[in-house]
Protein backbone atom coordinates (compact mmCIF):
# COMPACT_ATOMS: atom_id res chain seq x y z
CA UNK A 1 0.00 0.00 0.00
CA UNK A 2 1.69 3.05 -1.62
CA UNK A 3 1.79 7.09 -0.14
CA UNK A 4 -1.79 8.68 -1.08
CA UNK A 5 0.40 11.53 -2.72
CA UNK A 6 -0.19 9.88 -6.35
CA UNK A 7 -3.60 10.56 -5.92
CA UNK A 8 -3.80 14.13 -4.96
CA UNK A 9 -4.61 15.71 -8.41
CA UNK A 10 -6.90 13.09 -8.94
CA UNK A 11 -8.85 13.62 -5.86
CA UNK A 12 -8.83 17.87 -6.30
CA UNK A 13 -10.40 17.14 -9.77
CA UNK A 14 -12.92 14.92 -8.28
CA UNK A 15 -13.28 17.61 -6.00
CA UNK A 16 -13.55 20.33 -8.76
CA UNK A 17 -16.20 17.98 -10.86
CA UNK A 18 -18.36 17.46 -7.81
CA UNK A 19 -18.75 21.28 -8.01
CA UNK A 20 -19.95 21.20 -11.92
CA UNK A 21 -22.53 18.59 -12.10
CA UNK A 22 -24.30 20.05 -15.21
CA UNK A 23 -20.27 19.73 -17.20
CA UNK A 24 -20.44 16.12 -15.47
CA UNK A 25 -23.35 15.00 -17.42
CA UNK A 26 -22.05 16.34 -20.40
CA UNK A 27 -19.25 14.84 -21.16
CA UNK A 28 -20.50 11.50 -19.59
CA UNK A 29 -23.31 11.75 -22.35
CA UNK A 30 -20.19 11.93 -24.87
CA UNK A 31 -18.55 9.14 -23.57
CA UNK A 32 -21.52 7.41 -23.61
CA UNK A 33 -22.67 8.07 -27.10
CA UNK A 34 -18.99 7.23 -28.70
CA UNK A 35 -19.31 4.32 -26.70
CA UNK A 36 -22.13 3.20 -28.35
CA UNK A 37 -20.99 4.15 -31.71
CA UNK A 38 -17.69 2.16 -31.54
CA UNK A 39 -18.91 -1.01 -30.26
CA UNK A 40 -22.29 -1.07 -30.65
CA UNK A 41 -25.82 -0.36 -27.75
CA UNK A 42 -25.24 -4.24 -25.78
CA UNK A 43 -24.17 -3.19 -22.40
CA UNK A 44 -22.96 -6.96 -22.06
CA UNK A 45 -21.30 -6.70 -25.49
CA UNK A 46 -19.69 -3.52 -24.72
CA UNK A 47 -17.47 -2.95 -21.86
CA UNK A 48 -16.52 0.53 -22.38
CA UNK A 49 -20.43 1.20 -22.80
CA UNK A 50 -20.86 -1.09 -19.38
CA UNK A 51 -18.63 1.15 -17.68
CA UNK A 52 -19.79 4.69 -19.17
CA UNK A 53 -23.47 3.86 -17.89
CA UNK A 54 -22.54 2.67 -14.48
CA UNK A 55 -20.20 5.81 -14.37
CA UNK A 56 -23.87 7.39 -15.28
CA UNK A 57 -25.47 5.88 -12.93
CA UNK A 58 -23.49 6.95 -10.14
CA UNK A 59 -23.59 10.68 -10.70
CA UNK A 60 -27.67 9.87 -10.59
CA UNK A 61 -28.25 11.06 -14.57
CA UNK A 62 -32.09 10.15 -15.39
CA UNK A 63 -32.16 6.45 -17.08
CA UNK A 64 -34.08 8.78 -20.13
CA UNK A 65 -30.74 10.72 -20.45
CA UNK A 66 -28.72 7.62 -20.68
CA UNK A 67 -30.86 5.67 -23.26
CA UNK A 68 -30.83 8.85 -25.20
CA UNK A 69 -27.44 8.90 -25.51
CA UNK A 70 -26.79 5.12 -26.45
CA UNK A 71 -29.37 5.72 -29.46
CA UNK A 72 -27.73 8.45 -30.24
CA UNK A 73 -24.82 6.36 -30.86
CA UNK A 74 -26.34 3.42 -32.61
CA UNK A 75 -27.85 5.98 -34.81
CA UNK A 76 -31.63 5.06 -33.84
CA UNK A 77 -31.64 9.03 -33.27
CA UNK A 78 -30.09 11.65 -34.66
CA UNK A 79 -26.79 13.02 -33.23
CA UNK A 80 -23.40 15.07 -33.02
CA UNK A 81 -20.70 12.97 -34.63
CA UNK A 82 -17.82 13.24 -31.91
CA UNK A 83 -13.95 12.25 -32.46
CA UNK A 84 -11.75 10.81 -29.88
CA UNK A 85 -8.24 13.22 -29.51
CA UNK A 86 -5.39 12.85 -27.09
CA UNK A 87 -3.56 16.25 -26.70
CA UNK A 88 0.11 16.43 -24.80
CA UNK A 89 1.94 19.38 -23.25
CA UNK A 90 3.22 21.49 -20.64
CA UNK A 91 1.96 23.37 -17.45
CA UNK A 92 4.05 25.51 -14.77
CA UNK A 93 7.29 24.54 -14.23
CA UNK A 94 7.46 21.60 -16.89
CA UNK A 95 4.71 19.40 -15.57
CA UNK A 96 3.34 17.03 -17.62
CA UNK A 97 -0.18 17.32 -18.70
CA UNK A 98 -2.23 14.08 -20.40
CA UNK A 99 -5.76 15.24 -21.98
CA UNK A 100 -8.35 12.82 -23.51
CA UNK A 101 -10.41 15.08 -25.78
CA UNK A 102 -14.00 14.05 -27.12
CA UNK A 103 -14.86 16.63 -29.73
CA UNK A 104 -17.45 17.65 -32.58
CA UNK A 105 -14.81 20.04 -34.01
CA UNK A 106 -10.85 19.41 -33.37
CA UNK A 107 -9.31 22.46 -34.81
CA UNK A 108 -11.69 24.71 -32.27
CA UNK A 109 -10.83 22.42 -29.37
CA UNK A 110 -7.01 22.32 -30.00
CA UNK A 111 -6.71 25.96 -30.80
CA UNK A 112 -8.94 26.52 -27.55
CA UNK A 113 -6.56 24.29 -25.48
CA UNK A 114 -3.39 25.92 -26.82
CA UNK A 115 -4.80 29.03 -25.26
CA UNK A 116 -5.56 27.79 -22.32
CA UNK A 117 -1.79 26.60 -21.78
CA UNK A 118 -0.22 29.40 -23.36
CA UNK A 119 -1.85 31.70 -21.13
CA UNK A 120 -0.82 29.69 -17.83
CA UNK A 121 2.87 29.33 -18.88
CA UNK A 122 2.31 25.91 -20.14
CA UNK A 123 2.30 25.10 -24.04
CA UNK A 124 0.82 22.37 -26.19
CA UNK A 125 3.55 19.43 -27.01
CA UNK A 126 3.32 16.97 -30.10
CA UNK A 127 2.08 13.32 -29.66
CA UNK A 128 4.52 11.11 -27.25
CA UNK A 129 5.85 14.12 -25.34
CA UNK A 130 4.82 13.01 -22.67
CA UNK A 131 2.54 9.91 -22.94
CA UNK A 132 4.96 7.84 -21.90
CA UNK A 133 5.73 9.22 -18.53
CA UNK A 134 1.67 7.52 -17.99
CA UNK A 135 0.70 4.26 -17.45
CA UNK A 136 -2.63 3.34 -17.87
CA UNK A 137 -5.07 2.09 -14.75
CA UNK A 138 -8.17 1.05 -13.25
CA UNK A 139 -8.97 3.35 -10.14
CA UNK A 140 -11.73 2.52 -7.94
CA UNK A 141 -13.00 5.46 -5.32
CA UNK A 142 -15.27 4.30 -2.52
CA UNK A 143 -16.43 5.43 0.42
CA UNK A 144 -14.69 3.23 3.73
CA UNK A 145 -16.06 3.25 7.03
CA UNK A 146 -14.19 2.35 9.94
CA UNK A 147 -15.66 -1.78 9.39
CA UNK A 148 -14.74 -1.17 5.95
CA UNK A 149 -11.10 -0.82 6.54
CA UNK A 150 -10.61 -3.37 8.99
CA UNK A 151 -11.64 -5.61 6.40
CA UNK A 152 -10.21 -3.57 2.92
CA UNK A 153 -7.10 -5.81 2.81
CA UNK A 154 -8.98 -8.86 2.92
CA UNK A 155 -11.68 -7.79 0.58
CA UNK A 156 -9.12 -6.34 -2.16
CA UNK A 157 -7.55 -9.47 -2.00
CA UNK A 158 -10.30 -11.25 -2.48
CA UNK A 159 -11.17 -9.41 -5.67
CA UNK A 160 -7.85 -9.46 -7.16
CA UNK A 161 -7.32 -6.23 -7.14
CA UNK A 162 -3.88 -4.61 -7.38
CA UNK A 163 -3.23 -2.08 -4.84
CA UNK A 164 -5.43 0.15 -2.31
CA UNK A 165 -4.48 3.25 -0.50
CA UNK A 166 -6.44 5.09 2.07
CA UNK A 167 -7.14 8.82 1.47
CA UNK A 168 -8.83 10.49 4.00
CA UNK A 169 -12.43 8.64 4.26
CA UNK A 170 -11.48 7.10 1.46
CA UNK A 171 -10.36 4.20 -0.41
CA UNK A 172 -8.28 4.08 -3.83
CA UNK A 173 -8.37 0.49 -5.38
CA UNK A 174 -6.07 0.12 -8.56
CA UNK A 175 -6.63 -2.40 -10.59
CA UNK A 176 -5.53 -4.04 -14.04
CA UNK A 177 -7.94 -1.98 -16.57
CA UNK A 178 -8.83 -4.81 -17.72
CA UNK A 179 -10.42 -6.15 -14.40
CA UNK A 180 -12.35 -2.85 -13.77
CA UNK A 181 -15.66 -3.83 -14.11
CA UNK A 182 -15.47 -7.32 -12.46
CA UNK A 183 -13.43 -5.80 -9.56
CA UNK A 184 -16.38 -3.17 -9.13
CA UNK A 185 -19.19 -5.13 -8.93
CA UNK A 186 -17.28 -7.98 -6.72
CA UNK A 187 -16.32 -4.79 -4.19
CA UNK A 188 -20.25 -3.76 -4.22
CA UNK A 189 -21.32 -7.68 -3.54
CA UNK A 190 -19.30 -7.44 -0.54
CA UNK A 191 -20.94 -4.10 0.77
CA UNK A 192 -18.91 -1.11 -0.62
CA UNK A 193 -20.18 2.15 -1.36
CA UNK A 194 -18.45 2.60 -5.12
CA UNK A 195 -18.16 6.37 -5.53
CA UNK A 196 -16.84 5.67 -8.93
CA UNK A 197 -14.77 3.48 -11.76
CA UNK A 198 -12.80 4.60 -14.48
CA UNK A 199 -9.68 4.27 -16.60
CA UNK A 200 -7.15 6.32 -15.44
CA UNK A 201 -3.52 7.68 -16.52
CA UNK A 202 -0.98 7.63 -13.58
CA UNK A 203 2.01 9.04 -13.25
CA UNK A 204 5.02 6.92 -13.00
CA UNK A 205 6.88 9.64 -11.43
CA UNK A 206 5.76 12.50 -9.04
CA UNK A 207 6.71 15.83 -9.73
CA UNK A 208 6.45 17.69 -6.15
CA UNK A 209 4.94 21.55 -6.79
CA UNK A 210 5.79 23.44 -3.29
CA UNK A 211 3.17 25.62 -1.75
CA UNK A 212 4.11 29.25 -3.38
CA UNK A 213 3.36 27.34 -7.12
CA UNK A 214 0.17 25.14 -6.04
CA UNK A 215 -2.73 27.87 -7.25
CA UNK A 216 -1.35 28.27 -10.57
CA UNK A 217 -0.86 24.65 -11.60
CA UNK A 218 -4.62 24.36 -9.80
CA UNK A 219 -5.69 27.10 -11.56
CA UNK A 220 -4.89 25.57 -14.76
CA UNK A 221 -5.21 21.97 -14.11
CA UNK A 222 -8.86 23.26 -13.56
CA UNK A 223 -9.38 25.22 -16.81
CA UNK A 224 -8.29 22.17 -18.78
CA UNK A 225 -10.86 19.99 -16.58
CA UNK A 226 -13.69 22.55 -17.35
CA UNK A 227 -13.64 22.40 -20.94
CA UNK A 228 -16.71 21.01 -22.42
CA UNK A 229 -14.39 18.75 -24.73
CA UNK A 230 -11.79 17.66 -22.37
CA UNK A 231 -13.06 14.10 -21.16
CA UNK A 232 -10.43 13.35 -19.03
CA UNK A 233 -7.06 15.32 -17.55
CA UNK A 234 -4.19 14.12 -15.92
CA UNK A 235 -1.12 15.07 -14.61
CA UNK A 236 2.16 14.53 -12.97
CA UNK A 237 2.71 16.49 -10.09
CA UNK A 238 1.88 16.33 -6.29
CA UNK A 239 1.54 18.93 -3.99
CA UNK A 240 3.81 19.55 -0.50
CA UNK A 241 2.28 19.30 2.57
Amino acid sequence: MAGHSKWANIKHRKGAQDAKRGKIFTKIIKEITVAARLGGGDQDANPRLRKAVSNARSKNMPQENITRAIKKGTGELEGVNYEEMIYEGYGPLGIAIYMEVITDNKNRTVSELRHILNKHNGSLAEPGSVSWMFKRVGLIIMSLSSRDEENLMRDVLEVEADDFDIVGEEAYVSVDQGKLITVKEGLEKLGYDVKSAEIIMTPNSLQKIETPDKDKVLELMDLIDSHDDVNQVFSNFSLSE
